[in-house]
């Protein structure tokens, strides 16, 4: 099968033989032998032919083509801006005005009596005094009372506490392993072969003949390994705890033992206080009467001044921006255009092919010479 590949992939060349024919001349044979003579015939044999054929092929031509994009220009245009300048303005401007004004006062003046003596008159007013007056204050004071409690003694108990220790676990992890696995490709032979004769002689080639190659290909293989994790597992200690009990005696019943116990009693304390009492005391007072003074007293006064303030007036002024205006360019854009391109391609082509064989003729017997 091999062999009849690389005669249909390759190109064949029959050589055919240049013998001369066999001569017409008969020949005595023996009784046995049947009566013909060898002959050469003219057969057409089919081939298969490498031929070049004409074929397009669509391919794409790289051109230029004008188009319009849109691009940014600057240009100054005129815009009114207003500006606060400076300008004055007469305004009236209230302003008080403080005058002196005649008022009259009622003051209080002594009284007299004769040869120009001020009167007194004798009255009698309270007054506090200071004294001492006894009194009880409660005081707390520090005493000693007995008193029963139960008799304690401290034990151990042990109990268990749980903590943390390290420990390994076996955990399986992914890895990769590189594998050769052998895989047959196909690899061409350059050249002229040649592959031997047929039974007339003529000889066989091929051309470009392709043959199975053994290749080892490495493919990357999923495995799992086995690796060693710290945790933390958990274990019980046994630890002594101390306690304290009551203490019983054996019929159950529990002692008891005499302490003192600091309280606080409540006394009472004779302690002096200061009171204020209410006396009457004798007081001389003089006599006064009402009489009228005349004072001056400030008064305000609204007027009018006038004045100037500054102020502040919008005026407008031309100034030059600078704005962008959208602009049509020419621009050169590259574009593909298809195009069709001949090609020479191999193809096969049915040919007959003239070819002698040996045959055999047969010659019918006669009396005498045939």
């Amino acid at each position: 099968m091999q062999w009849l590949s690389l005669l249909v992939v390759g190109c064949f060349l029959a050589v055919p033989s240049h013998s001369s024919p066999v001569s017409l001349s008969r020949t005595k044979r023996s009784h046995h032998e049947p009566e013909g003579y060898w002959s050469k015939k003219l057969v057409w044999k089919t081939e298969w032919v490498k031929v070049w054929k004409t074929e397009k092929k669509l391919v794409w031509k790289p051109d230029w083509k004008k188009i319009q994009v849109p691009a940014w220009k600057e240009i100054q245009v005129p815009i009114w801006k207003e500006i606060q300048v400076p300008d004055w303005k007469t305004i009236n401007k209230p302003i008080w005005v403080e005058k002196q004004v005649p008022a009259w006062k009622e003051i209080q003046v002594p009284d007299w009596v004769e040869k120009q003596v001020p009167a007194w008159k004798e009255i009698q007013v309270p007054d506090w005094k200071e004294i001492q007056v006894p009194d009880w204050k409660e005081i707390q004071v520090p005493d000693w009372k007995e008193i029963q409690v139960p008799a304690w003694k401290q034990i151990w108990k042990p109990i268990w506490v749980e903590h943390k220790v390290a420990a390994w676990k076996e955990i399986q992890v992914p890895d990769w392993k590189k594998e050769f696995v052998p895989e047959w490709v196909k690899e061409g032979i350059h050249g002229e072969h040649y592959l031997g004769k047929d039974e007339h002689g003529a000889e066989y080639t091929a051309h470009d003949l392709w043959k199975k190659k053994l290749i080892w290909k490495p493919v990357w293989k999923k495995i799992w390994r086995t690796e060693k994790k710290q945790i933390w597992v958990p274990q019980k200690k046994m630890e002594w705890k101390s306690e304290w009990v009551k203490i019983w005696k054996t019929e159950k019943k529990q002692i008891w033992r005499t302490e003192k116990k600091q309280i606080w009693r409540t006394e009472k304390k004779q302690i002096w206080r200061t009171e204020k009492k209410q006396i009457w005391v004798p007081h001389k007072v003089q006599i006064w009467r009402t009489e009228k003074k005349q004072i001056w007293v400030p008064k305000k006064e609204l007027i009018w001044k006038q004045e100037k303030v500054q102020i502040w007036r919008t005026e407008k002024v031309q100034k030059w921006v600078t704005e962008k205006k959208q602009i049509w360019v020419d621009q050169w854009k590259k574009i593909w255009v298809p195009v069709w391109k001949s090609r020479e391609v191999p193809a096969w082509k049915k040919v007959s092919v003239p070819i002698w064989e040996k045959v055999w003729v047969k010659v019918h017997k006669h009396h005498g010479w045939d």
